[in-house]
């Protein structure tokens, strides 16, 4: 147990030089984490079984800095006896060194706790969340956009990729912050109080981690704990709406709904080609808000225009006007992998949506397009289940082709309730089984069709991350029409 009494409400203003803290991983959150504590005068350790030249150079940076830095197989496995708190990255709760944690009653803390406490009382910056299964990482952007047009110092950050105590240690004002949250970050995170936030969507993923959809469904819900102003949820997900019902908030905190449909009271909508405010507006028993139309928003499948929304709603809950939701959404652009068309060549497009890591946001992808799609998908499939998706939308698929470790469960799942969509398997799990999987979607495509890579399974059986996989399919795709000897279109706008 943590010899500190003060460490149950630490803050940046407690004794950190009496602490002994250990940073489990020496990442990009990790490392953030360990620079922070250093500045804030804490002895601390870092331990990381991965010993490569990365590792290394950031190690030996700590070092100089004054910490302590354990790298290699192994040097996880113990936890030092005079630890008072642990700093984890993500790693799994049943990894030792955290059971030892858990078992001496070691608090153990996310980097994005550390940052919430380390910020107060003296660097205060309301932060608006974002959590949900999919669509977070587009909808942080495209709220930072939208703050950004209102003329206020934003920063998109958390899981996005900046972590969020490089803010708290960054001497650059901010007037918000558009915060990136996932479960993994919830689950060891306990004293949040965000200003607003938002559950986009709720559907079974990282089963794998949390154990369960209940664990999983209880990591996402500690994003409106304490909330101050708005938690927003999405109308066409029930669930969303029960995880505001069970929240504690602050007194006065209202609960915002977002919809592709018309909105009710205390909704953003869509009314025409319109997206509209009906909440926070004065007149909102009786009228709406225009805010933006639908071609502002890039791409405009739905699933994006109900990110807009929920993005528009946690900047209109900051007070920020109409007009910049407008400017911000047009301005903002969907990041690489996500739904992008790569390739354009006879009459076939071929889109790389390979962030489609999990079944909800693989659905997201096959309901961007009306016409028959060849699929690749398969990868670590971290527990989830297909059949819904295939019941949704096996009618559109001209083919299947699958790859990755866990592609028998895709393949299962289709002869379920579409066998007869030709599926083609990749056996190979080297570099060549993405241009082998191409070659394959081209043997069944047609003119007209699309060929998708929205694999709804994680990426890491065989990639570094999900945009090594999108690299990878891409190459393949123009070595394919290169090959071909037609040159065709290649296409770097996103969809």
């Amino acid at each position: 147990m943590t010899r500190l009494s003060w460490l149950p409400e630490a803050d940046g203003a407690s004794a950190w030089q009496d602490a002994h803290v250990v940073v489990a991983g020496v990442g990009v959150s990790g490392f953030a984490a360990a620079n922070g504590l250093l500045q804030f005068g804490a002895t601390v350790t870092v331990l990381d079984e991965r010993d490569d030249a990365t590792n290394a150079d950031k190690g030996t940076l700590l070092e100089v800095l004054g910490g302590t830095v354990r790298l290699g197989a192994g040097v996880a496995d113990v936890l030092p006896p005079d630890a008072d708190l642990v700093i984890t990255t993500g790693w799994h709760p049943d990894h030792s060194l955290l059971a030892a944690a858990v078992q001496r009653g070691v608090p153990i803390w996310s980097e994005v706790e550390l940052a919430w406490r380390l910020s107060r009382p003296h660097k205060v910056v309301p932060w608006l969340g974002i959590t949900g299964t999919n669509g977070k990482t587009t909808t942080t952007q495209m709220l930072d956009s939208i703050l950004a047009a209102a003329g206020l110092r934003s920063a998109a950050v958390g899981n996005i990729g900046r972590p969020i105590m490089e803010v708290v240690l960054d001497p650059e004002p901010y007037d918000v912050l558009a915060v990136e949250l996932s479960s993994h970050q919830l689950h060891w995170s306990n004293s949040l109080a965000l200003h607003s936030a938002a559950v986009l969507n709720l559907q079974p993923d990282h089963l794998e981690w949390h154990g369960s959809f209940e664990a999983y469904r209880e990591a996402k819900a500690k994003i409106y704990a304490g909330v101050q102003a708005s938690c927003v949820y999405n109308v066409a997900e029930p669930a969303t709406e029960r995880l505001v019902e069970e929240a504690e908030v602050v007194e006065g905190a209202r609960a915002i709904g977002f919809t592709l449909g018309i909105p009710d009271l205390s909704m953003l909508g869509v009314v025409d080609d319109l997206l509209v405010d009906r909440a926070f507006v004065a007149q909102r028993r009786d009228s709406a808000l225009e805010l933006a139309k639908i071609t502002d928003v890039s791409p405009p499948a739905p699933h994006n225009v109900a990110n807009a929304l929920a993005a528009a709603a946690l900047a209109r809950s900051f007070g920020v006007p109409a007009t910049a939701v407008r400017d911000g959404l047009r301005t903002m652009r969907v990041g690489a992998h996500k739904i992008e068309t790569i390739a354009d060549h006879e009459g076939v497009r071929w889109i790389d949506d390979s962030k489609a890591t999990n079944p909800h946001a693989a659905d997201a992808a096959l309901q961007a397009f009306d016409t028959q799609i060849v699929w690749l998908a398969g990868g670590q499939a971290k527990g989830t289940s297909f059949d819904e998706l295939i019941k949704t939308h096996g009618s559109k698929l001209r083919g299947a082709v699958l790859l990755g470790i866990d592609r028998e469960i895709v393949a299962q799942a289709l002869t379920r309730h579409a066998p007869d969509v030709p599926v083609i398997r990749i056996e190979s799990t080297d570099t060549r089984a993405m241009a082998q999987a191409v070659q394959a979607a081209a043997s069944l495509v047609h003119a007209g069709d699309v060929v998708l890579l929205a694999p709804g399974c994680a990426s890491k059986d065989m990639y570094r991350d999900y945009a090594a996989r999108g690299e990878a399919f891409t190459a393949a795709v123009r070595d394919l029409i290169y090959r071909s000897g037609a040159g065709g279109r290649t296409d770097e706008a996103k969809e």
